[in-house]
């Protein structure tokens, strides 16, 4: 297998931080070489709350796969979540302007450019534009107009944006721990790179990372997204209604949350599970139907959220249905109940195609952090550009990846 680069990919989650380093091949096909997953402290529903504990966080998870892979990391792929990534679609036309009316990469440039233009407030970063089809003088369902001849080119786009500052505060963290930012991705379209294959992008589908703090949900159909969104709620929330609903300790909660929960009351024989909270003398008892009732409400309430969020978007046809992946999605008779509130096929998948390191990472909670690597993967074999790349620091991304070859063959 011959090398085409060497990637890193970093998800700073609510719950934890994962620092994943992949080989890409020359035919496209992905090895992880090392990771490192550390708790993460100083993160609120996918914000940062604190910059040293963040800081500390990642430069832990980044030790770790150093540590395992024997690679220095120096730049990642960098996941953005939290409730303040928004998306929006918008329009762009112009006028094919050479002689001979063909449309060239300064025409498709000029109507992405245009598009882009779409008002967007000042305290918003905009981390993605992406191409969701053209129309050629009035031919709708162009993928790729490059010299077709035309008068008029007009693309539509999908453009996701976030909040400068949580910007900010994440783009310091990761420098802060020794590492640059060969792009920001949100973490929705990270997750879509990671579980989804091209066939039920054409098709409709919806993609559901269910994290601990937020739900990061993308929609695609055409091949391409045209909705994103992250939802405040995740796997936290069930921890703490049961943590209340049993009046018991948060640990303790989740602990019985991984073990013995479930969001399908048809399977649950009653009976008691005994428990020890931390500060109370002895043991006690509580009711699994009462724990496995928790959850389902909590649950329920949870995917009637994602179907308003779907119906706003206008949701339309998704025949390949949702996808749940993430930590949350690991809930026995989560894809069950999902089918039975949505009304539509729903699946529970972790990330695929990859090989090297994959017992622990084939898991649905590392689907962010695979679809890093994806991303940049997709970046290499399409030779373009990276928005935060600097020239001036190390000779840039693609600079970097030749030295990484040159460093790993001596």
């Amino acid at each position: 297998m011959e090398r085409e680069a060497v990637l890193v990919g970093i998800d700073v989650g609510t719950s934890k931080v994962v620092a994943l380093i992949g080989e890409v091949s020359r035919d496209g096909r992905l090895t992880i070489m090392g990771h490192g997953t550390v708790p993460a402290t100083g993160l609120k529903k996918g914000q940062i709350a604190n910059i040293d504990q963040t800081v500390r966080s990642i430069a832990d998870a980044v030790e770790r796969a150093e540590r395992l892979s024997g690679w220095k990391i120096d730049r990642a792929f960098v996941g953005v979540g939290g409730p303040h990534v928004e998306s929006l679609n918008s329009t762009g036309q112009v006028a094919v302007t050479a002689h001979h009316r063909e449309v060239t990469r300064a025409d498709i440039d000029r109507a992405i450019e245009v598009a882009r233009a779409v008002s967007i407030p000042s305290n918003r970063d905009v981390l993605h534009v992406e191409r969701r089809g053209f129309t050629v003088d009035g031919q709708e369902g162009v993928k790729d107009p490059l010299g077709m001849s035309a008068l008029r080119l007009e693309v539509e786009a999908h453009i996701v944006s976030a909040s400068a500052t949580a910007v900010q505060n994440l783009t310091k963290c990761v420098q802060l721990a020794g590492v640059k930012i060969d792009e920001l991705v949100v973490n929705g379209l990270a997750s879509a790179e990671a579980v989804l294959i091209e066939a039920e992008k054409e098709h409709g589908v919806a993609v559901a990372d269910i994290g601990a703090g937020t739900i990061n949900l993308t929609m695609f159909s055409d091949g391409s997204p045209f909705h994103t969104a992250v939802l405040p709620v995740g796997g936290n929330n069930v921890t703490n209604d049961i943590a209340i609903g049993l009046r018991t300790h948060v640990q303790v909660a989740e602990e019985l949350k991984l073990r013995h929960g479930t969001c399908d009351l048809r399977d649950v024989v009653d009976e008691e599970i005994p428990i020890t909270d931390p500060g109370e003398d002895g043991n006690r008892t509580v009711s699994s139907l009462e724990l496995a009732q928790i959850i389902e409400a909590r649950m329920r309430e949870t995917y009637e959220l994602l179907k308003d969020e779907m119906k706003r978007a206008g949701q339309g046809m998704l025949p390949a249905g949702l996808i749940i992946t993430g930590g949350g999605s690991q809930l026995a008779g989560a894809a069950e109940l999902g089918r039975e509130v949505l009304q539509m096929q729903v699946r529970v998948s972790g990330p695929t195609g990859m090989g090297g390191l994959t017992d622990t990472i084939s898991d649905p909670s590392y689907s962010t952090a695979v679809g890093l690597l994806r991303w940049g993967a997709n970046q290499v074999a399409a030779g373009e550009p990276l928005q935060y790349e600097t020239g001036a620091e190390g000779g840039g991304f693609f600079s970097r990846i030749r030295d990484g070859i040159r460093n790993l063959f001596p």
